[in-house]
């Protein structure tokens, strides 16, 4: 599809491209000349230039102790006042799938274990396109990661993306006699769209750590994951560059157990923690010297007194959780555009620091009978981006 040139002095064009991504997709079957201006290139760069905020979560249950894979996934929409949780967003696909990241209104998803030829599946949800990619021999326990910014790549002739591929290899980190600590070192492989071909990076992470959830997030080109430890793991897949940075706030710090998320808001990468000393969230001003800025903070109690229809005795809840093993009453699951998705007790609520208020988005046994411990978590933000099938 050859994209035609669209000018922002275009006062229609420059209407219609303020329109949600959702709404546009509606608009388009109008007429054929509708579906050819908004299915057109240029129209969709245009109208990517707008801000458009997140649209849901993507739900998907785990099992715990089992090598199978769960095939259903649940999208839990946060436009819509009423409580309403959908099954079948990604039944176009050829096969039941496992949610693996997010950006851009991409979604990247593999087929679901066991299986003997995996494949990785790039699909647009609101256009119901999809391109397969295929897994050639890597490990299972790989985190992959969908790199797919359109501002940085535009998308005027094709749609380019980037998949990398996080796997974590035990290494001895010192050979001594007295020093037995183990660490691992992350082994980075590269998908380009535009070559179709997968290769191994040269560089490699050495972290003692785990990744953690919600991984892969991109943020100005560069991924992100979260690990199970004080570091955030940090690679640049245009420049093969690989780094830890330091959380704000260690764990070692606090008395109890805390529950923390990343995500991206405003182009920048977003720490969100919840412990005794209430809800923080940081901003990551500097990527390669750690420079964290308090941006907001909520007191427990503060949280309480504001949500007291839904929350009580907060402070003691969240200091009771000493040990990772307990299940947390509440836990971030996700963050994206200033929006924080918690699970408290049997819940799903989305938060927002302005307002201070929790909105209930789905009861989590509409989820699922194993909702509770370590879901896949996917933030989604709807757009018209094509892909080729």
């Amino acid at each position: 599809m050859k994209g035609r040139w669209f000018s922002d002095n275009d006062i229609p064009i420059n209407v219609l491209s303020r329109l949600s991504a959702r709404a546009l997709h509606r608009l388009k079957y109008v007429s054929k000349e509708w579906y050819d201006l908004i299915s057109d290139r240029s129209f969709i760069r245009l109208q990517l230039k707008k801000t458009e905020s997140v649209s849901g979560l993507f739900f998907q249950e785990v099992y715990r102790w089992s090598d199978k894979d769960i095939g259903s996934i649940s999208y839990i929409p946060i436009e819509l006042e009423s409580v309403k949780v959908w099954n079948n967003i990604l039944s176009f696909l050829p096969e039941n799938v496992v949610i693996l990241s997010s950006n851009n209104g991409l979604i990247c998803c593999r087929s679901c274990f066991p299986t003997p030829t995996p494949i990785i599946y790039v699909c647009n949800p609101l256009i119901k396109q999809w391109t397969p990619v295929k897994w050639p021999n890597l490990p299972r326990s790989s985190s992959i990661s969908l790199a797919f910014d359109p501002f940085l790549n535009p998308i005027d002739a094709s749609t380019d993306f980037t998949l990398v591929s996080v796997c974590a290899t035990e290494t001895e980190a010192n050979k001594e006699e007295e020093k037995e600590e183990e660490e691992s070192c992350f082994v980075l492989d590269i998908y380009s769209s535009k070559t179709g071909l997968w290769r191994r990076s040269q560089e490699c992470c050495k972290c003692k750590y785990n990744l953690a959830k919600n991984k892969g997030i991109l943020v100005a080109g560069i991924l992100h994951w979260l690990t199970d430890g004080d570091q955030i793991l940090m690679f640049d897949p245009n420049n093969e560059i690989s780094w830890l940075i330091t959380v704000p706030v260690p764990a070692s710090q606090l008395s109890s157990i805390p529950e923390m998320c990343i995500g991206e808001s405003q182009g920048k990468l977003n720490y969100f923690i919840i412990s005794e000393d209430g809800l923080q969230l940081w901003v990551l001003e500097d990527h390669f010297t750690s420079q964290w800025d308090l941006k907001c903070f909520t007191s427990l109690e503060k949280l309480e007194k504001q949500n007291s229809k839904v929350l009580y005795d907060v402070p003691k809840k969240v200091g009771s959780r000493l040990c990772k093993d307990m299940l947390s009453w509440i836990d971030p699951l996700a963050f994206k555009d200033g929006i924080v998705f918690l699970k408290v007790s049997a819940n799903v609520y989305s938060y927002q620091f302005e307002t201070g208020k929790l909105k209930i988005l789905c009861d989590a046994k509409t989820l699922g009978p194993k909702s509770m411990h370590s879901p896949i978590i996917a933030t989604y933000t709807m757009s018209l981006v094509p892909l080729d099938e």
